[in-house]
């Protein structure tokens, strides 16, 4: 046979290994701008008697909405998208490619695990695969779409990726295999309920739940273009919001953003906490709402949302800005044997970290340590404001303080009840201080966060 017709044949054998997965890899990008790497690459696999053919994975590069990309694309025809220590290697070359050119990564994983027969091989393999991707992370954007099942040591990689996207009806990662987590549980679960975007609303993996591919391909766009274009030309900017004046609640406060713009991170976990990257006027931004009618309470599960939002926006130099409606921590005792404090600590460092724009806007209540670690100046907050029925104290209610101080029997219980009665909250007592810059009419919220965000640009 001649080369030119060995190499079809050749070809032809990857062509049709892989072609599932290069469909879906033809949704997700550009048309025909897909460039395959270390296509010819295989392996033999002699548990199984046959060729991993291109590794079980197929790499390159492509465009998306004309920005560039990395792809590493798991192939479940080849081994059931087993790991190899080949397979491994692979990807790795695409991945010192995409550190080299500073160019964002989409993974589109699918594996049953690790290939039987490779022994110890392939968890040195892993091992070096988990360290790259660890080592990229915050400086070069990594989107993880949960492209089927994922089992085993890959699905780490859902915890180190910036993006994660659950496909619903189609996406299940778990650490071990669901079948054996299910019955150890004594229960008949199934794949998706152990390890679906609801099954682990407790582990915080899911960034977003998508219909298709297609929906992914719009989201990472919007993504990329507000990480990559921090600062557009937007007439919104002077826009004044009358709603905020009637109805300052957490919906309405969303209005903030320019239209079209908000992407919400974790919709399906811990809703009174809501992470969004957006546009105010033009400008990217990260802001966190706290959406509760009489104040969030904090909760290590909800704190930790915030924590690990607040370090994507220090590792992409986003501006950091917190609608305040705020208490303390929840009085519960799950709650205060759980990790709360140790989440509030690590926040308070990440926080400390940014140094882009930070911009504190108490619209509902500031209370007790809502105050300290979200809205205070000695926080390490630029720019503070409060709206002119906000709450800020130290307590929630005389009730409150008599509660706290109910063992203290030198307490002077009419004191308190005039210390800490509401007209005592008011938010002029924090802007005597100067700990308040300015306190503003709802509705002219957004001109005053435009005007701080420019002057806090760099």
């Amino acid at each position: 046979m001649d080369k030119i017709s060995l190499l079809q044949k050749r070809k032809k054998q990857i062509l049709d290994a892989g072609k599932g997965v290069r469909s879906e890899i033809n949704l997700l990008v550009d048309t025909d701008s897909f460039v395959e790497l270390s296509c010819f690459s295989f392996s033999k696999n002699e548990f199984y008697g046959e060729n991993a053919e291109g590794e079980g994975v197929v790499t390159g590069f492509a465009t998306v909405n004309d920005y560039p990309f990395y792809i590493v694309a798991q192939n479940a025809a080849v081994l059931s998208g087993g790991v190899s220590k080949a397979n491994c290697e692979k990807i790795a070359k695409c991945l010192n490619q995409a550190e080299k050119t500073s160019t964002p990564v989409i993974w589109l994983l699918s594996s049953l695990g690790v290939q039987l027969g490779e022994g110890v091989n392939v968890l040195e393999g892993l091992a070096s695969l988990i360290l790259k991707a660890s080592q990229m992370k915050g400086t070069i954007p990594q989107y993880l779409i949960v492209n089927g099942e994922v089992y085993g040591q890959i699905s780490v990689l859902a915890g180190i990726c910036d993006f994660t996207y659950f496909v619903d009806n189609k996406s299940a990662l778990c650490a071990n295999s669901p079948l054996v987590l299910s019955a150890k549980a004594g229960k008949n679960l199934s794949k998706f309920a152990v390890g679906g975007a609801e099954g682990l609303k407790s582990a915080q993996l899911a960034s977003f739940t998508v219909k298709d591919i297609a929906e992914v391909k719009k989201s990472i766009t919007e993504i990329n273009e507000l990480i990559s274009i921090p600062v557009i030309d937007n007439e919104e900017m002077n826009d004044s919001l009358p709603s905020l004046d009637k109805n300052a609640d957490g919906k309405n406060i969303l209005s903030v953003f320019d239209k079209d713009s908000a992407i919400e991170f974790g919709a399906t976990f811990c809703n009174e906490t809501k992470c969004f990257l957006a546009r105010v006027g033009g400008i990217a931004v990260s802001c966190v709402v706290f959406d509760a009618v009489n104040g969030v309470e904090l909760t290590a599960e909800n704190v930790r949302k915030i924590k690990d939002f607040a370090e994507f926006a220090c590792c992409y130099g986003l501006p950091f800005v917190t609608f305040v409606n705020t208490l303390g921590i929840k009085s519960d005792l799950g709650v205060n044997d759980s990790l709360v404090i140790k989440e509030i600590g690590e926040y308070v460092s990440v926080l400390d970290c940014i140094d882009a724009a930070k911009i504190s806007v108490i619209y509902g209540k500031a209370i007790g340590l809502g105050y300290t670690v979200f809205a205070a100046k000695s926080m390490g907050y630029d720019y503070s404001y409060a709206f002119a029925n906000a709450k800020i104290a130290l307590f929630d209610s005389v009730q409150g303080a008599e509660i706290e101080y109910s063992n203290d029997k030198k307490a002077d219980k009419g004191k308190l009840q005039q210390k800490y009665a509401d007209e005592n909250s008011d938010p002029v007592n924090a802007a005597q201080g100067g700990y308040i810059d300015n306190i503003i009419q709802p509705s002219f919220v957004k001109q005053y966060l435009v005007a701080s965000l420019q002057m806090l640009l760099k």
